[in-house]
């Protein structure tokens, strides 16, 4: 699963304002010849990411390379259950990666587009957000 080796601040602020900005990093193709876009807003937990990670593999039968394109490094924080208000904030529970609209999540190279589209598809299954395939134009 992927988590960040050591952090800065072990607890963050939610932040505010979600879902109100379109991405201005990650937006194009840098290294396959197939991307996986988001067209929506979302926290992609480390676990969402294996899943698509893994459905991806499975289609292209581990040919071809799959580029992640996203890093879960914000901390969630969550307090047990039935827990009395004050007390403070909750324990570190997983980190998730910020995804606005726009942002490339997963490139692939060396298979068909044909077989790059159904991976794809797969793994947009396994993840949060509305998504879209792009392609390389040749």
């Amino acid at each position: 699963m992927l988590m960040p080796k050591k952090v800065k601040h072990r607890k963050w602020h939610k932040g505010r304002g979600r879902g109100k900005r379109i991405a201005t990093r990650k937006t194009t193709l840098a290294f396959g010849s197939c991307g996986l876009k988001a067209m929506t807003e979302a926290w992609v937990t480390s676990r969402q990411i294996e899943a698509a990670r893994r459905a991806m593999t499975r289609a292209i039968k581990r040919g071809g390379k799959i580029w992640i394109r996203i890093f879960p490094d914000k901390p969630v924080t969550i307090k047990g259950a039935e827990m009395p208000m004050g007390k403070g904030k909750g324990a570190v529970d997983h980190y998730v990666a910020v995804v606005r609209p726009g942002t490339v999540m997963f490139e692939i190279d060396g298979v068909s587009r044909e077989l790059a589209k159904e991976a794809m598809d797969l793994a947009s299954y396994k993840l949060p957000c509305k998504t879209k395939v792009l392609y390389r134009e040749t």
